[in-house]
């Protein structure tokens, strides 16, 4: 216990630099305006944002991207409050009460508890964080190459499984990644892989050339059709932007449920900000005394997922800094982010560097401060944001998103690339194939090949030594219960 309260306040040095205290609330904020437009969301928000870490710090960068993170968890619902459009995936539970809360000339409660319900959930969620980032931290720098296989491969088939869609397009947009992790320099034989003889793939492809084609140039191809649409937000209808003392009564057992709920959700790989906040909604409906008041106003039906979406992206934090997995698409971001940046995620961060790992969970409790002082007195001239004509809004995005990317290598090609995977982007959102399983095979596919390998090497060829080790046998297991689990979810979709 001693040892977290130490670490604790290292991290607090850290975070209450002047620097980073200024890269909180800027990342707060452009995380908020992002979460809050339509179309946009955290991932594509940390893609865009992506230049602005260049020359930084690794620990300022990474506290910049968390920002952004739960900024947009914060900035999320605006939208689904006022014009019954979500800024992003997770934040489509919150119309089903907040806009009905609004229309009924509740729009100031309702953006008041979706602020609230969003510091709650981000400070019991990094609660949970601070007591278990050492254990597991401290559990993983046990792994051995069989170890480390095994765990990605969980991470894989969880992120297919537990992800919206079908778990064969999730099996396709996993290959697509592996095809592409391939692409290069072998790291152990030396051999030129698949690069079909152009120079500029023999280092491989650029994760973040990757990630800003298939998240932030490719939200521009698929908002086109709607680049002449204009908002009718009529900001003098919010009122007083503020929860009575009944009303957060009412509120406040819903938060302290689905906040636990949404950081357990987050900790699984794939699982993501939608299925934490259906969850909550859905619990919270269960039990609930009245269940035919929600989705027609009611408060809990608000408070629950906004809770839980907050906690949920702490949770995500776990995989990401414990055992350098991602545990979401934003996540996904992040981690290529820092691997650029010299930094990799994972046990050893908190023995190597501490003031990143611990500077980083310290800054998520200045950040949710902040931004509830952003989301409360602000939360009018926050609103007038979502009247910004797309017209104006997207060339902005594709500018940066070309920037940023030939900010990384100052090569042309790289051009070429992040066009090619915009366009691939939008053919896959078309088809409603999961662009998550390619990012994380594409990240992690160096890393378990390499591990495999090394594996077989130390047991001289025999795939025994996967299962013969507890605890890569109970990855195994976990994947295969995960694979079970989606191929029968599967099965009664196809069914219906």
């Amino acid at each position: 216990m001693d040892d977290v309260f130490h670490n604790l306040l290292l991290g607090l040095s850290v975070s209450a630099s002047a620097t980073n205290l200024m890269w909180v609330f800027i990342g707060g904020l452009l995380g908020t305006i992002i979460g809050m437009l339509p179309g946009l969301g955290p991932a594509t928000g940390v893609a865009i944002l992506i230049p602005i870490t260049y020359g930084m710090n690794p620990a300022t960068a990474l506290i910049t991207m968390c920002a952004v993170y739960y900024g947009a968890m914060f900035g999320g619902s605006r939208a689904s409050i006022m014009i019954n459009t979500p800024g992003d995936a997770s934040a489509i539970v919150s119309c089903f009460d907040g806009y009905p809360m609004a229309k009924s000339g509740r729009a100031g409660t309702a953006l008041a508890t979706s602020a609230i319900a969003s510091f709650i959930g981000g400070i019991i969620g990094m609660a949970f964080l601070i007591f278990l980032t050492e254990p597991v931290a401290a559990a993983a720098l046990e792994f051995g190459p069989a170890e480390k296989f095994s765990l990605m491969l969980f991470a894989l088939t969880a992120t297919i499984t537990l992800s919206e869609g079908s778990i064969i397009k999730g099996f396709l947009a996993m290959g697509l990644g592996f095809m592409l992790a391939t692409i290069g320099i072998d790291g152990q034989s030396g051999a030129i892989r698949f690069t079909m003889g152009i120079i500029d793939l023999q280092d491989g492809i650029d994760f973040l050339v990757v990630m800003i084609g298939l998240y932030a140039v490719t939200e521009v191809f698929k908002n086109y059709k709607a680049i002449n649409v204009v908002f009718d937000v009529d900001h003098r209808m919010i009122g007083r932007v503020w929860m009575s003392g009944a009303e957060f009564k009412q509120t406040l057992l819903p938060m302290l449920r689905s906040s636990p709920l949404g950081f357990v959700v987050g900790v699984l790989p794939g699982a993501g900000g939608t299925i934490a906040t259906f969850l909550s909604y859905a619990v919270e409906k269960s039990i609930s005394k009245k269940p035919e008041r929600f989705g027609k106003g009611a408060i809990e039906g608000l408070a629950a997922p906004e809770a839980a979406n907050n906690a949920c992206s702490c949770g995500a934090l776990v995989p990401l800094l414990t055992l350098g997995i991602p545990g979401s698409g934003t996540t996904a971001v992040m981690l290529g982010a820092l691997m650029m940046l010299g930094v990799r995620p994972g046990p050893v961060l908190f023995q190597q560097h501490p003031e990143i790992a611990w500077g980083v969970i310290a800054s998520m409790l200045v950040g949710n401060v902040m931004l509830l002082l952003i989301n409360l007195p602000l939360a009018v001239p926050l609103v007038r944001l979502l009247k910004i004509p797309p017209r104006i809004m997207l060339p902005l995005i594709l500018g940066m998103g070309y920037m940023g990317t030939y900010f990384l290598n100052y090569s042309a090609f790289d051009f070429t690339l992040v066009s090619l995977f915009a366009l691939a982007g939008y053919i896959m959102s078309m088809l409603s194939i999961p662009v998550p399983p390619l990012v994380l095979a594409l990240i992690l596919g160096g890393m378990t090949e390499q591990a495999y390998r090394n594996a077989l090497t130390i047991s001289n060829g025999t795939l025994a030594i996967f299962y013969e080790k507890p605890i890569s046998l109970a990855f195994l297991i976990l994947a295969a219960v995960s694979l079970a689990y989606g191929l029968l979810r599967h099965r009664k979709l196809t069914q219906k």
